[in-house]
């Protein structure tokens, strides 16, 4: 029998989500080995034909729990001054599902002669598709008319943007999401059916620090913002073996960098500890896997969030490779 805690906790999760303002973008761990996910203006920086796929699902063994596909491809033309890519990306929570299909682009700009240090200006332009499907939640009383009887959904264009400046060592960016934040509308006037789409904000920087001719050693950090849930701060370090294999650890963790009147003060700040690998199987074929385990309570009720991912070079001519640390 399911006890009474348990379906409280369920409660108070699916209602974090569906509540306006709650919505969050999808989390992905493995953001670190392809940059595009956060900011359009990593686009085409590997410099060659990338394509890769992300799965994540997010505290399994809990109901409705976020489940996420992604897919991607960039590359560099122009003598690599120009990148163009696209990603799509469809989040399921509960009720709720996004479907996000975005084209990107950046200019890259070379600051030295080693053609190494390099600021990127990127865009992404695309639409999003945010729905509702009224069969999958679970009113108290049967018949309630602010319950839709099947799936509601509205299409709204989506634009990203974003700075990024990388040489072989060192890169920081900062870029921003959802920039025409708009409303799905169920009801007008019962606004914990609606659901807000909010503008995401993303700071991330990283090193890559050669220990000898066999180790690398990159620590790197992300915090991401929305303006009105908590901010969180991911820490991530990692070691490149032989230019084969990555094997890192993450800790992700909200942080209070300015005050937000709408959160409860005693909101715990730790989220989830984990690992992320990735091995190029091949010279052109790489996959990773990460795990996180939740921190606060519902890590007494979920086993934990998965993620695979797998990334191909279509274009193996150019030199940087297995170089791109980051």
């Amino acid at each position: 029998m399911i006890s009474l805690k348990k379906i409280l906790l369920v409660f108070i999760v699916c209602m974090a989500f569906l509540k306006i303002h709650a919505q969050q973008n999808a989390q992905f761990g493995q953001y670190v080995f392809n940059g595009m996910y956060i900011n359009p203006a990593y686009t085409g920086y590997k410099e060659e034909l990338y394509l890769q796929a992300f799965a994540r699902a997010q505290w399994t063994g809990v109901k409705g729990a976020p489940q996420t596909l992604s897919i991607s491809a960039d590359e560099a033309i122009n003598d690599e001054s120009l990148g163009i890519g696209g990603i799509i990306t469809k989040d399921k929570i509960g009720a709720q599902s996004a479907l996000n299909a975005s084209a990107n682009f950046a200019y890259r700009i070379k600051l030295d002669r080693t053609e190494t240090n390099i600021l990127a200006f990127g865009l992404g332009v695309g639409v999003m598709q945010i729905g509702l499907d009224g069969s999958l939640l679970d009113p108290i009383e049967q018949g309630d008319n602010r319950i839709p009887t099947g799936n509601v959904s509205q299409v709204m264009p989506d634009i990203r943007a974003g700075i990024h400046y990388s040489n072989e060592k060192f890169f920081i960016g900062f870029s921003a999401d959802n920039l025409l934040s708009k409303s799905l509308s169920v009801f007008s006037d019962y606004n914990l059916l609606n659901i807000k789409v909010q503008p995401h904000f993303y700071l991330t920087s990283g090193l890559a620090l050669p220990l000898n001719d066999e180790f690398v050693f990159k620590p790197t950090f992300l915090i991401k913002d929305d303006l009105h849930g908590p901010t969180s701060l991911d820490l991530n370090a990692f070691l490149l073996i032989k230019e084969r294999f990555w094997l890192g650890a993450v800790y992700r963790t909200s942080v209070k960098i300015y005050p937000k009147q709408n959160l409860d003060s005693n909101l715990r700040d730790r989220a989830a500890v984990g690992f992320i690998s990735e091995l190029f199987v091949r010279q052109n074929l790489r996959i990773g896997y990460g795990y996180d385990y939740s921190l606060n309570k519902l890590g007494n009720y979920d086993y934990g969030s998965h993620e695979i991912s797998v990334g191909y070079y279509l274009v193996t001519k150019k030199s940087r490779r297995p170089k791109c640390y980051f």
